[in-house]
């Protein structure tokens, strides 16, 4: 039976992460970006993945004070639609109300109806736009938010 796992993320992971990252996005993440998250950025918190020793996911989330906000979250294409996403994000919010979060917040496509979906079954509801906020096309973002406590 597999074996599935969530740890929080080393550098070692990046390799994996960046393979992740770029079946996933269209302006991805590069790897120092990732590497300045992990090391100089006391805020934030990045959690792997692993299905039988393989990063299959990631999270990240910068958590100040009460205030927690989703950097950014992906499934390897193959994996989707098992409810691994909602898994990991689960394992987000838990996370966030361990550090202390109160709210927790994130942007979303316009047109990224599924993941929005998935947002909205864990309470998330859209408290804006942030105009041409993607860089790639110039697509808007719904920003989402909710209350955890």
């Amino acid at each position: 039976m597999a074996e599935l796992t969530i740890r929080k993320m080393e550098l070692d992971d990046i390799p994996q992460v960046m393979f992740v990252e770029l079946a996933s996005f269209t302006s991805p993440w590069t790897e120092k970006v990732f590497h300045q998250e992990l090391m100089d950025n006391n805020y934030a918190h990045y959690y792997i993945m692993e299905l039988d020793k393989k990063i299959i996911g990631y999270v990240g989330m910068w958590v100040v004070y009460e205030d927690s906000q989703i950097t950014n979250i992906a499934i390897l294409p193959g994996y989707r639609g098992q409810k691994l996403g909602e898994k990991l994000f689960r394992f987000a919010i838990q996370k966030a109300m361990s550090l202390g979060a109160m709210r927790l917040s994130l942007e979303v496509r316009v047109t990224n109806i599924v993941a929005q979906k998935m947002y909205r079954k864990f309470g998330l509801v859209p408290g804006g736009i942030r105009k041409n906020y993607y860089t790639d096309n110039q697509e808007d973002a719904v920003v989402m938010w909710v209350n955890l406590i």
